[in-house]
């Protein structure tokens, strides 16, 4: 079970949103649940429409679905808010990052080399490659983040998430067993490490894998994890 954390710290009052999603790959089920300290947002009590709150609500979620880390950015560029893939990416960077003010000092030395603007309303992506390597930052144009903020997407290349096991079974009938293979795949295992680890021979991954690509309209593995990369972003 994998614990996700959102916080969200005020300027006054220090209010703070935790999010839990619940993901139990053994029983392939993903059921998320909320607390909130205070029902209505920063975001709509300071007069944003719901409309806008949606939206960057709906763009965190999507990287939180793929386990991207994101932090959202107030316009002096400080954290406000963040998760909790954010936290751990970047102290995988020796930073300590477990408060806004940490968050935003650990951010500004993952950078501190690299031109980055970070305009109010973007989504930047900043792509870490491994520890003591300049990151790439990638930006999106437009209006995205609202209120003055922008986000930043820390993207760790290290990092591998996989689809919804639920999703899998949904989209393409998998058994248990197909969808279990399908989960070690997209984390970047190779079919025959996969059977040794369950004790299996190699006759019945072989059969599974090939199943795998009949229901999948796949014809090889690269193809098969790419599309499982692309399914990630789906609930």
């Amino acid at each position: 079970m994998t614990l996700i954390d959102r916080h969200t710290e005020a300027a006054a009052g220090n209010r703070y949103i935790v999010m839990r999603t619940k993901y139990d790959r053994e029983a392939h089920t993903k059921g998320p649940s909320y607390a909130y300290p205070d029902r209505q947002s920063d975001r709509l009590s300071a007069g944003v429409g719901e409309p806008r709150a949606r939206s960057l609500e709906s763009i965190t979620g999507m990287l939180d679905r793929i386990g991207c880390g994101y932090l959202v950015l107030n316009r002096e560029r400080k954290v406000v808010e963040w998760n909790a893939a954010a936290q751990t990416t970047l102290e995988r960077q020796g930073e300590v990052a477990d408060t806004a003010s940490g968050l935003s000092l650990a951010l500004r030395r993952l950078i501190a080399n690299v031109p980055a603007h970070f305009l109010p309303g973007s989504l930047s992506w900043v792509v870490i490659r491994s520890s003591g390597d300049r990151p790439v930052i990638l930006d999106e144009n437009g209006f995205i983040a609202p209120d003055g903020t922008s986000i930043v997407a820390l993207l760790d290349r290290e990092n591998r998430s996989g689809p919804n096991p639920q999703t899998l079974q949904k989209m393409f009938g998998l058994t248990s067993a197909e969808t279990h293979l399908a989960l070690r795949l997209a984390q970047g295992d190779a079919p025959l490490e996969i059977a040794r680890s369950w004790r299996l021979s190699r006759t019945t991954i072989r059969s599974q894998l090939a199943s795998l690509f009949a229901k999948t309209e796949t014809k090889r593995q690269a193809e098969l994890v790419a599309l499982l990369g692309r399914i990630s972003v789906l609930p």
